[in-house]
């Protein structure tokens, strides 16, 4: 908590804060337009906040670009606030969600969270059907190399395509594959109206990246979900439900529990 009220108690901080907010996914170049400050000024403020895990980073192309990230403004509301005020807790939620929410006319979703564990056992549980059964409620099928398809399995639909393709495969690094194929069963058993199955389909096949950083006992995973048209509806909808998925998968890993199914079973089937 120390490093989140240090990094916060900065004017110029909190003007990254804010930058990173109304646009999300920014290179220090542009950041430093943002506070017409230079290079080493602004590069030292980033340290501070992302030493306290209020912006992470993500490699695109030759450009690192900076994210913002809401956990630790949520890790204060459970540790203080909720004791005190229920109904506060919801409005920090409610800011939660909004930090985390994509503005409009981006055209990606990203997420970071810390998880407890090792590279190892984390890319077994992004890419073993076992694991992947009990947060996500898919299994998949691939020999996880470049290149190689995937099937999606749901409910007892499986769904293949020669598109649906693994991108890049560094194992416990780094993970990317092209995402499903959206097809009438998979929308039945998704409990996800035709109607809506039927506006995803007609968008262009999106990509989800999964970047593995190991941090001491803990391990940083940064997902990455892009290349959706301009004003996606799926952006939308996978943006609800990566987090419940990425909150299964850490408490999975780090308890050996799932947690309860989501009260909007179509949300979480987004993602």
């Amino acid at each position: 908590m120390d490093e989140v009220f240090k990094a916060l108690a900065d004017v110029s901080r909190r003007r990254l804060l804010d930058s990173l907010n109304a646009r999300n996914g920014q290179s220090l170049r542009e950041l430093c337009a943002v506070l017409d400050m230079a290079r080493q000024s602004v590069s030292k403020h980033l340290a501070v906040l992302e030493a306290a895990e209020l912006v992470t980073t993500a490699r695109h192309g030759r450009e690192k670009l900076h994210y913002l990230n809401a956990a630790p403004i949520n890790a204060i509301a459970e540790r203080w606030i909720g004791r005190y005020d229920r109904e506060r807790v919801h409005v920090l939620a409610d800011l939660k969600r909004a930090l985390e929410r994509k503005p409009m006319g981006d055209n990606e979703f990203v997420h970071t969270t810390y998880i407890n564990t090792t590279p190892e056992r984390l890319w077994q549980a992004l890419t073993d059907p076992a694991f992947t059964r009990r947060y996500w409620g898919v299994a998949f099928e691939s020999d996880w190399k470049a290149g190689s398809t995937m099937t999606w399995e749901q409910g007892g639909v499986k769904v293949a395509d020669p598109d649906q393709v693994v991108l890049e495969s560094e194992p416990f690094r780094r993970l990317s594959y092209s995402w499903h194929t959206f097809t009438p069963e998979l929308a039945e058993v998704s409990e996800v109206s035709q109607e809506i199955f039927s506006t995803w389909s007609g968008e262009r096949r999106s990509k989800v990246t999964f970047e593995i950083e190991p941090l001491g006992r803990l391990v940083k995973l940064t997902v990455v979900h892009g290349d959706f048209d301009p004003g996606s509806t799926l952006l939308e909808g996978v943006s609800g439900g990566w987090p419940h998925i990425l909150s299964g998968l850490k408490t999975l890993l780090e308890t050996g529990e799932t947690l309860p199914d989501p009260d909007s079973e179509p949300a979480a089937q987004g993602a």
